[in-house]
């Protein structure tokens, strides 16, 4: 290694050359690739990862959202992934994979985008399982960065910086709203596509507003959380009674339309309201769970004012959306954060975090107190934090509230879609004759 490459990646700011590097040949982001390579994002939430692409590119990088799908995703992921892995991880390999033999971008300047939460969820693997199939599909050379922030990977290129952060959070909730009020406006809307057509413009929009350089006032962005409200609300809708099905499950199965077969489009289209927790919910989790860790055990001792901090400041952001829904609208807004933590208290310990772990069951004991009673769970075939805490709680739920009907569904590779679609149709079956 050169004496000014062993500088830059020993600078204890930007991250550590390790001997592990080395011996993996593991391709780090460097500083000089920020200006010429496209970095490339899988898809989960596509509203969110849009404009979280767009802010990326305010900050000097070049960021694109992949959209590529089909059974080409799959199998590229079953060729360079052992079929036992995870789903999502599949779905991620195969996408990336996919994208990189389309001929649309240099070979020689792109890099991949990936999240790491460090638990102990397979989640926090895919770096290394995506690396693994690069290497393998001879893109060893195409560097992959992690978007983490508890230090578990770091890359020298890649820095996020408050500004950065901040508008990233704003970017999770305004995908929380479109998602939230879609759910709710599209099985009425007496005009077919103009939920979606709405929700698209607004996207654009946002994505313009967030990747505008000049400085963003909270007034602002409550302003705005009042004109999407509005606009969804003056959509002419019918006034008809629909059953509710709420979504809960595996975060990646849950939020992916590539994963969970276009089951929001599915079930809408059986004539059914869906809903679902949002992004924000799950990153309040993630940072509940480092308090609770803290609490127990004692961890996190030198973070633990950052992830207080950071915790209230998404609980007073959140708390806001849910009054200026209130007072703007009809629409159900979301549960306070606060009541959701108590919710799962009665059936599960805080300290239950792998994976979704807690808020898996508060998210069902939600949907109940909201008059949602019947509950599709979506989990990887062989998640074990899924299908241990979610299938786990079902039989209590049940029992404490017999009037509810929830179904597991395990998305795998080699799941039927007609399968699938049989529990699906048998979940309606028993809430339309509960309705």
């Amino acid at each position: 290694m050169s004496k000014k490459k062993d500088t830059i990646l020993n600078d204890p700011c930007i991250g550590v050359w390790t001997e592990e590097d080395d011996r993996l040949d593991r391709k780090v982001f460097l500083p000089e690739m920020k200006k010429d390579y496209t970095i490339l994002l899988p898809t989960m939430l596509p509203r969110h990862l849009k404009m979280v692409a767009s802010l990326l590119n305010v900050y000097g990088y070049k960021a694109k959202m992949l959209e590529n799908s089909g059974k080409e995703v799959i199998e590229a992921g079953l060729k360079y992934t052992h079929n036992d892995t995870c789903y999502p991880a599949l779905l991620v390999i195969g996408q990336f994979i996919t994208a990189l033999d389309s001929g649309e971008y240099d070979l020689n300047k792109t890099a991949l985008l990936f999240t790491q939460t460090g638990g102990g969820c397979r989640a926090s693997n895919y770096i290394s399982l995506i690396r693994k199939a690069l290497k393998k599909a001879g893109y060893g050379h195409i560097p992959v960065i992690s978007l983490n922030f508890v230090g578990v990977e770091k890359s020298p290129g890649f820095k996020l910086n408050v500004s950065m952060i901040r508008r990233m959070l704003y970017a999770v909730i305004y995908g929380d709203i479109l998602m939230l009020l879609t759910n709710q406006t599209k099985p009425y809307e007496i005009e077919k596509g103009a939920t979606e057509r709405l929700a698209d413009e607004w996207t654009e929009k946002l994505v313009e507003r967030l990747g505008n350089k000049k400085s963003l006032s909270y007034g602002e962005i409550k302003k705005t959380y009042r004109e999407i409200i509005c606009s969804f609300a003056a959509l002419p809708m019918e006034k008809v009674k629909k059953e509710k099905v709420g979504i809960v499950g595996e975060i990646y199965v849950k939020f992916s339309p590539l994963a969970n077969r276009n089951l929001e489009d599915y079930l809408v289209s059986e004539g059914v309201e869906t809903t679902m927790g949002g992004l924000i919910e799950f990153a309040m989790f993630y940072l509940y769970g480092r308090i609770v860790e803290y609490e127990m055990f004692r961890k996190h001792k030198k973070s633990i004012f950052a992830f207080r901090l950071v915790y209230r400041i998404m609980e007073r952001k959140q708390n806001d959306l849910i009054r200026i829904i209130k007072e703007e609208s009809e629409f159900e807004p979301p549960t306070e954060f606060k009541e959701t933590v108590e919710l799962a208290k009665e059936y599960i310990s805080l300290g239950v975090k792998m994976g979704e772990g807690w808020l898996l069951v508060a998210e069902m004991v939600e949907h109940i107190k909201r008059g949602t009673t019947n509950i599709v769970c979506t989990q990887p075939f062989g998640c074990l934090p899924n299908h241990i805490v979610g299938k786990g709680v079902m039989k209590i739920i049940k029992e404490k509230n017999p009037n509810v009907n929830i179904v597991a569904v395990d998305y795998d590779a080699s799941a039927s879609e007609i399968n699938q679609q049989n529990r699906l149709k048998l979940l309606l079956a028993n809430a339309r004759a509960e309705l």
